[in-house]
């Protein structure tokens, strides 16, 4: 029987009582709460193997791309790995998954009781990703816009031998710029269109989509990936969104002009990713379309799940080899 545990000091915050729908009904996402970075500076959080624990839930893109980043640069032993249920209970993220339904390195079965314990006083949702320290049981870091790029700096003596550069220092300025505007019209526009509260929102936000990815589909008609012949930061948080657009966001978002899958080019360059080790064996279908479908993004009173789309085509082949080499 799982074990049970009383929850102190918590509770779930929706998108309206966090205050993240504006007058004019448009989705506004809550900053971040614990964004000390990492380093090695005064006030820094320190580097160390073994210290520090990611939370996550399979269904979250923000928190599958630091996941994808631990993949590809080696970072398993060096950052443990907590993984909490695809559906959000009405306590939050539950670690349901674990013997005793609680996560076995910091014996939380709520995601929030470790946001409760670490700031009484905050009120806002308990996020993945979180990283935890485990020696302090509290949570130092929940900055998922910048989390793939501490693990790319401040945590490269960690890096495995022949580690991607995914965020080389030249390019460092024009990958931010994209990934900033990644962020507000395509990784987050999903979500601006999905929890709209009134039409005009939800129309500026699904224009605003397709216009961008028209503009990328262009852009990867000349290129293998978005910053050329090597795969960086950008792209990860590129596909994160991708792989969930035909299997959630499409039909419960109502961002349904044309599937990924329409897109000639993305859904090649969205193949040749899922097929790179650190991104299609740490993506679940299964979890996502749960967390979409039977959670609190749907509305969904019989708890149907869709039997579609058909994931297999993930595994056909692409072009993007024979392309540009």
């Amino acid at each position: 029987m799982p074990q049970e545990k009383t929850v102190l000091n918590t509770r779930v915050v929706n998108h309206e009582n966090a205050h993240e729908i504006t007058k004019d009904g448009a989705f506004n996402r809550q900053k971040n709460r614990f964004a000390t970075p990492f380093g090695d500076q005064p006030g820094e959080l320190p580097v160390e193997a073994g210290r520090y624990r990611l939370l996550w839930a399979k269904i979250c893109p923000w928190a599958h791309r630091a996941v994808i980043v631990r993949e590809l640069l080696g970072l398993q032993n060096v950052i443990s790995l907590g993984t909490a249920s695809p559906v959000r209970t009405e306590n939050g993220w539950e670690f349901s998954l674990d013997e005793g339904g609680v996560d076995p390195v910091l014996g939380i079965r709520y995601l929030p009781e470790i946001y409760a314990a670490t700031d009484p006083h905050y009120n806002g949702r308990a996020t993945v990703p979180t990283v935890a320290d485990v020696i302090t049981g509290k949570v130092v870091n929940n900055d998922y816009f910048r989390l793939t790029n501490y693990f790319e700096t401040a945590f490269k003596p960690f890096h495995k031998e022949g580690a991607p550069d995914l965020y080389p220092e030249e390019l460092r300025a024009r990958i931010d710029e994209f990934n900033d505007l990644l962020f507000h019209e395509v990784n987050n526009g999903v979500y601006k269109a999905g929890f709209a509260h009134s039409q005009a929102a939800y129309e500026q936000a699904y224009d605003v989509l397709f216009a961008r990815l028209d503009q990328l589909e262009e852009r990867l008609s000349g290129q293998r990936y978005l910053f050329g012949s090597s795969i960086t930061d950008s792209d990860v948080r590129f596909y994160v969104t991708l792989v969930r657009f035909d299997a959630a966001y499409y039909s419960v978002f109502r961002t349904n002009r044309n599937r990924i899958i329409d897109f000639p080019n993305i859904w090649n360059y969205a193949k040749d990713l899922y097929q790179t080790p650190g991104f299609g064996d740490t993506t679940d279908f299964d979890s996502i379309k749960r967390g979409y479908q039977l959670g609190n993004h749907a509305d969904n009173p019989n708890q149907l799940l869709a039997k579609g789309p058909d994931v297999s085509v993930w595994n056909q082949p692409h072009n993007r080899d024979r392309v540009f080499g």
